[in-house]
């Protein structure tokens, strides 16, 4: 076998040391975002936040793999934010930000990490205060979730992307509320957080993907964004824009000192991941970013806001399509939902009825009395992660 069908043959999900890193990076991330929602509290600083979500990342990624011959790149794969109200996406402040939580707040936090380019992405919806969440706010979040279990079990092999654009917003209507125009869902593939196969979330006349259908041994980025408005949301001020990509397919000869500087850091530091421009120095990056930006040199992912007033949920998900069923490796248990609306739609009920793992290879999990597989698995999805789940499925 040439190096290149090796190479090949590595980076899919056939091989154990491939899902083991993917289940690694998903420990790390799901623990991170753990970590950062215990201390969200009124008047937290939204940048420390942000900044305690990277360096937790960073640091668990580089107590991993530390004497192997090849030097193995791991990391943050997204950097966190965390996006307040009627901020849909994308906010992840610079040192200077005084931004703070307030009592009340409807919290999107999203983070991502990686081993060896394998990568692990989770959103979490969270409501600042104590007791239930009600009202439009439990049914932005309640709406935000079942999409996501829907989704869960819709990107599946021998499925196509169009049934899960559909599926998600049939259920976001159930509660009254609108899936968010222009969001994404992924495929992953070692060192690429946004792989050819895409789940738009709206079709609409201005943005089309290309038919696909999933496969075994892929893996999916599942991104569900509801609002209580009208889903079309906005960029209100460049200047909020903190995050960005190397688009690696461009070139362009910088006019400006600082711009080059800035542009040679980033190359070295962040060549593929998506970055913060608070990793940066502030000044330079100020001045060096618009250049690159400018010039496509820089993918930006901008901060995007609903009308005030509305509220958003966010929730985003890993899925590897295992040969024994979709497995789900990041997520969090929300808080205690009383939404207005409940789900009647028949058809809604027959999606979230479906089993995620088929019952061959049962992946060594305990067995649960004899409730049957079905009812272990949505045991399993509605708890958060831990550790014992980076373990399965390994060998």
């Amino acid at each position: 076998m040439s190096d290149d069908e090796r190479e090949e043959k590595e980076l899919d999900l056939s091989s154990p040391e491939v899902v083991t890193k993917y289940k690694g990076a998903a420990e790390i991330v799901n623990k991170a975002l753990q970590l950062v929602l215990s201390e969200c509290k009124p008047k937290a600083k939204i940048v420390d936040l942000c900044e305690k979500g990277d360096s937790y990342i960073r640091e668990q990624t580089g107590n991993m793999y530390k004497n192997v011959k090849k030097k193995i790149e791991k990391g943050v794969a997204f950097p966190t934010c965390i996006s307040v109200n009627n901020t849909v996406c994308h906010f992840s402040p610079l040192a200077s930000d005084e931004s703070v939580l307030e009592e009340g707040d409807i919290l999107k936090i999203d983070m991502g990490c990686h081993i060896d380019g394998f990568i692990a992405v989770v959103a979490h919806t969270h409501v600042l205060h104590e007791g239930p969440v009600t009202g439009r706010a439990a049914d932005v979040i309640a709406a935000a979730n079942t999409a996501a279990e829907v989704a869960l079990r819709l990107v599946r092999p021998g499925k196509n992307n169009k049934d899960v654009t559909e599926a998600i917003q049939k259920v976001a209507a159930a509660y009254d509320c609108k899936i968010v125009e222009g969001v994404l869902s992924h495929q992953l593939k070692q060192f690429v957080i946004d792989g050819n196969k895409v789940v738009l979330s709206v079709s609409s006349p201005d943005t089309r993907v290309d038919d696909a259908e999933f496969e075994e041994n892929e893996v999916y980025a599942i991104d569900i964004v509801t609002s209580t408005g009208d889903g079309k949301s906005k960029l209100l001020d460049e200047k909020q824009t903190t995050i960005y990509k190397r688009a690696v397919d461009k070139s362009y000869h910088l006019k400006m000192k600082a711009s080059r500087f800035i542009f040679s850091e980033i190359n070295q530091k962040f060549p593929i991941m998506p970055f913060t421009a608070r990793a940066l120095e502030e000044k330079r990056a100020r001045l060096g970013l618009v250049e690159c930006v400018n010039h496509d040199l820089l993918q930006p992912y901008p901060v995007l806001h609903e009308k005030p007033g509305d509220l958003v949920a966010h929730i985003k998900f890993t899925v590897l399509l295992m040969p024994n069923g979709s497995d789900r490796i990041t997520s969090h248990s929300l808080q205690e939902l009383q939404p207005t609306k409940t789900v009647e739609d028949p058809e809604i009920k027959s999606w979230l009825a479906l089993a995620t793992k088929s019952k061959k290879k049962g992946g060594g999990k305990k067995k649960k009395g004899k409730k049957g597989e079905k009812a272990e698995d949505s045991a399993a999805e509605a708890t958060p992660m831990d550790a014992t789940n980076g373990a399965e499925s390994q060998g």
